[in-house]
């Protein structure tokens, strides 16, 4: 990195990278929720259309991004709030980080069935 460069690619800068990249992911998935659920009242037969496409394995791996974005965004949002409102959350900010890490990890691997066994059946069978 040249000198004087403001970001050294530490675990800091990535976890704010992520936190607002992650920000940005659900505001989208929140827009377009709320597009397609007004869409029932112009036309619900483009609403039943849509809600189809749902069903696609395709679309239950963006679901598990989505469910891996918001779990990522609440955790580390709650690791900001420790950093900015305890005494000791600065000097503890990197540990904070990893058990963030870990605790998603864990929960991203339980959430693996339940999100992803759908399009595991219409792929694989039953």
């Amino acid at each position: 990195m040249p000198a004087g460069t403001l970001y050294r690619g530490r675990e800091g800068m990535w976890s704010w990278v992520a936190h607002r990249v992650t920000g940005v992911l659900i505001f989208f998935f929140l827009f377009v929720h709320v597009l397609d659920t007004a869409l029932v009242r112009v036309s619900p037969e483009a609403y039943d259309d849509v809600v189809a496409t749902y069903k696609t394995p395709i679309v239950s791996l963006l679901e598990y991004g989505l469910v891996a974005a918001v779990l990522f965004h609440a955790l580390n949002g709650l690791r900001v709030v420790a950093v900015d409102f305890w005494s000791k959350g600065v000097r503890l900010q990197k540990p904070m980080l990893w058990t963030v890490v870990g605790i998603w990890a864990v929960l991203m691997a339980g959430a693996a069935y339940p999100v992803l066994g759908h399009a595991a059946r219409e792929l694989f069978g039953s």
